[in-house]
């Protein structure tokens, strides 16, 4: 026999090897362990919630009793009315506790550290730096956020940490990492980060962020919440079906603050172009936090629009991006970094174009470029497919209900499904390339993103 096809036969038969023992053991290289924290990184955090979050929960004062109504329904908040089984006043910065009660649910889980396969810290990072973020008199010692996480991990059985020097370990952060990169030995401070992500006891964690920044290999950024969490697969498939008839008479929309800069941007750009064409721009006020719990006030404007606009604000992405995909509202993006950088575990990379438009801000600003001329331009039949191609996408972003039915399980990956199976496949590389003795593969920019 000749040595290729010989080779080829031995290949072909180690892969149906590895796909026998996945079949006898669908755990295989998914095993999860959550580790015990004491509830001071947790749920004593929680505690914060009425101080932190007072536009969440407006009828709390900061002296009030901890009964911040966002923390309902385990982070999702409380129903948008009494009725509904679907919609939640959901505050993004409280993912943490939603994610870590989402994991409990896991297949997989497994009480022996030594025989997982990755690490999960429960700890709810964004809570712990309110302290730092919100106490001007804390703001030289912000670089201690979470330095009482490392000592613990080192002192309580420092065994978990040091089987793979903490590549197996990783955790959620309900924020952008840029909030929690400032190096810390920075002078001077910044009023509103930390250094957790920079702290050399997590530098070989993974962090899961609401937004990543472009070249740490440590972080990757999942969605931001929406307040879409359905239980069930016919309620999903209802939304989405009413999101296909939903009869769209204006061509596009921007939900978002409405002060006009002090310079040039292209925010000023859409709001001057919207305020000349009323006809076809919807502009919905979401100054002031109006929007962020109220998503009556943004998703029914959604429904009726073919475009949704998706400029940067302080930071590049933004939780409408997510909200216009559920609405079937064609995403228009103004930079790269707003989306095609982030999510390649939840969106398809590469293509973009399938499923949203895409405007250089540059030819906006300072170029003389009409986006109501641009978009008007495009075919009706691309619309369409833009708007199916994003439907299809919505289960992906979405994070479902926790006890949801096995029906809507099966039917497929959701937010958290699609984060934690990225997570595991990078700490599966990281942990090939240890035994091979290869550190370099460690911290290779590969690229684990899954077409969806």
């Amino acid at each position: 026999m000749p040595n290729s096809l010989l080779l080829l036969l031995l290949v072909l038969r180690a892969v149906a090897g590895d796909a026998a023992a996945d079949s006898a053991d669908p755990c295989a290289g998914r095993r999860i362990h959550i580790r015990d924290l004491p509830p001071r990184f947790n749920t004593h955090l929680l505690r914060h919630c009425d101080a932190a979050f007072p536009l969440a929960d407006p009828s709390s004062s900061v002296t009030s009793a901890p009964t911040c109504e966002s923390l309902a329904n385990h982070g999702l908040g409380p129903r948008t009315h009494a009725r509904s089984r679907s919609w939640y006043r959901t505050d993004a910065r409280l993912l943490e506790p939603f994610f870590h009660r989402r994991l409990l649910e896991r297949r997989c889980l497994v009480a022996d550290p030594s025989l997982a396969d990755a690490v999960f810290l429960p700890y709810y990072a964004a809570l712990d730096s309110i302290p730092y973020v919100l106490d001007p008199s804390l703001l030289n010692s912000s670089a201690l956020h979470g330095a009482s996480l490392a000592q613990f991990l080192a002192r309580d059985r420092p065994q978990i940490l040091a089987r793979r020097h903490g590549h197996d370990h990783f955790m959620v952060l309900g924020g952008s990492a840029w909030d929690h990169s400032q190096p810390p030995h920075a002078e001077p401070r910044l009023l509103g980060t930390t250094s957790l992500v920079r702290l050399p006891e997590f530098e070989n964690f993974t962090f899961l962020a609401l937004e990543s920044r472009s070249w740490p290999w440590q972080e990757h950024a999942i969605p931001h919440p929406t307040s879409f969490h359905p239980a069930s697969l016919p309620r999903l498939e209802a939304w989405l079906a009413r999101a296909r008839r939903s009869h769209r008479t204006t061509l596009m929309l921007f939900a978002g603050g409405v002060s006009r800069p002090s310079r040039p941007n292209i925010r000023g750009s859409i709001l001057a172009e919207c305020a000349n064409r009323t006809d076809a721009c919807v502009v919905v006020d979401c100054s002031a936090g109006k929007c962020s719990h109220d998503p009556v006030r943004y998703m029914r404007p959604m429904l009726g629009a073919k475009f949704c606009l998706e400029p940067p604000g302080d930071t590049p992405t933004r939780r409408s991006t997510f909200d216009a995909i559920l609405a079937g509202c064609v995403p228009v993006f103004f930079e790269d970094a707003a989306a095609r950088r982030q999510y390649g575990w939840h969106l398809p990379p590469g293509r973009y174009d399938e499923f949203s438009v895409y405007i250089q801000k540059e030819t906006v600003v300072l170029g003389g470029v009409k986006i109501g001329e641009t978009l008007a331009a495009v075919p009706d039949a691309e619309v369409r497919g833009m708007r199916e191609r994003a439907l299809e996408m919505a289960p992906r972003v979405l994070y479902r209900r926790h006890g949801s039915t096995a029906e809507l399980r099966e039917a497929g990956n959701d937010a958290v499904d699609l984060a934690v199976d990225g997570a595991l496949r990078r700490i599966r590389r990281r942990a090939r390339a240890l035994e091979e003795g290869q550190p370099e593969g460690i911290y290779a920019q590969e690229d684990d993103s899954v077409d969806a």
